[in-house]
């Protein structure tokens, strides 16, 4: 690890280890988005549990949204909470013993338990993104401004390594018991107990090594989970004063709305538009995290040279791409173009927004900043695929069109990042302006 950035892109008191253990956080909850969100259990609520109805890609889409809105709506308040006791790391263990035990839980769902699906599905997502959100506060913390990107990426990187190991698992036992005759039913619920049981013990990983940084802060807002709205709308007052890091938002809800169609999507798409077996969207979401790695790992270290606003631009430009090959596609081969792109582009657009996030928080307040943030990114995986679901419905069935039109998502967000000045924000996060 010494190899990948020096001592001097720590702060100081900030060890080695610590930078170890949190991206192992990275590479713990990987394989809930890899195997639950993306690969296993979306394309097989809707064709299995849901029985390939017109309605189910909508169910699906509506669970996560429900589940993002529970966010959205509390983690503000959570890491109010978290900053004014610096207690970050205790509540992240707690959130992620959450989210362990109720993807276990999704073992037992079966075809028809649509109800029971999507409430088990509701639970275990609304920890993930606590966890994220949490696991993201760390960042500033941890590492100096001018290295955010590299550590950033890094984690994202070592991230998609533990999806791609938790989602390999899953895809030999899947294998085997194709091969002994055995139907979705009986091998998704054993890809779900692999997954949990990968997150709780790369997870242990992180709370071994990573420690609290951050001291109280009696003076942050106290913000009770009945009072989560005032205290929303406080954070939201509080941001105000720095009127870059809300433009960075406004980009982060549109182009994360598109990313977040990808994540939760792609393999309905692949099986019920491409003609995908289960077995090969395996295989395709496995190659998507290799790409992803690549890019997050690459342009962790190339944004923090040609500058983060320049890093993502480049990738919304690969998404519109992405959006547009997947649209047109016939044939598998044309799609694995799609997802190749999608990969790097995902890799690299989810660590520069986090960087470049990290930059225009204050450093006495990163709890309750990101978790403005973490409103905003599940805002957007909101908007998203829920639009997503809706031009489906109201298409009859067209995903084609919902891809095509998912494109106008990242159009936007380059829109909206245009008039972000990372400097400046990065300067008035330090109360230098």
């Amino acid at each position: 690890m010494a190899a990948m950035f020096s001592r001097e892109a720590l702060n100081p008191g900030v060890r080695m280890r610590e930078v170890f253990g949190w991206a192992m956080y990275d590479f713990a909850n990987s394989g809930y988005t890899t195997v639950v969100i993306t690969a296993v259990f979306a394309a097989y609520f809707v064709g299995g549990v849901a029985d390939g109805a017109p309605w189910a890609t909508l169910a699906w889409t509506s669970g996560l949204s429900l589940s993002y809105l529970i966010v959205m709506l509390t983690m503000p308040g959570l890491g109010a909470w978290a900053d004014r006791v610096a207690g970050k790391r205790r509540l992240l263990m707690w959130v992620t013993a959450g989210c362990v035990l109720s993807t276990a839980a999704l073992a037992v769902v079966g075809p028809g338990q649509v109800a029971l699906g999507l409430l088990i599905l509701v639970i275990s997502n609304t920890f993930f993104s606590y966890g994220e959100s949490l696991t993201a506060s760390f960042l500033p913390e941890l590492a100096k401004p001018q290295a955010m990107g590299r550590i950033s990426g890094w984690g994202w990187a070592l991230g998609y390594m533990g999806g791609m190991l938790t989602l390999g698992v899953c895809l030999a036992y899947v294998l085997a018991a194709q091969a002994r005759g055995e139907s979705g039913s009986q091998f998704v619920p054993v890809t779900m107990l692999i997954t949990a049981l990968v997150y709780g013990l790369a997870a242990c990983v992180t709370f071994a090594l990573m420690r609290e940084h951050a001291q109280p802060q009696p003076d942050a807002p106290v913000v009770g989970m009945l009072k989560s709205l005032q205290g929303l709308a406080q954070t939201f007052r509080n941001a105000r004063a720095y009127p870059d890091f809300i433009r960075l938002m406004a980009c982060a809800v549109a182009y994360q709305g598109g990313v977040a169609v990808a994540i939760s999507l792609a393999a309905i798409y692949a099986e019920q538009v491409i003609g995908f077996q289960p077995q090969e969207t395996m295989v395709l979401i496995f190659v998507l995290n290799i790409a992803a790695f690549v890019g997050a790992f690459v342009f962790g270290y190339a944004q923090d040279r040609m500058g983060h606003k320049r890093a993502l631009s480049l990738t919304l430009l690969g998404w519109i791409l992405t959006c547009v090959i997947a649209a047109l596609s016939s044939t598998k081969e044309v799609f694995w173009w799609a997802a190749a792109i999608a990969g790097v582009c995902m890799g690299s657009s989810q660590s520069s927004g986090r960087a470049m996030a990290g930059l225009m928080v204050p450093p006495a307040r990163t709890g309750e900043f990101f978790g403005l943030w973490t409103f905003a990114i599940r805002l957007a995986s909101i908007l998203g695929p829920l639009s997503y679901g809706l031009i489906t419905w109201l298409s009859g069935g067209n995903q084609r069109i919902a891809i095509g039109s998912t494109s106008l998502l990242f159009v936007l967000g380059l829109v909206l990042l245009m008039p972000v000045n990372v400097e400046r924000g990065h300067r008035m996060a330090q109360g230098q302006d």
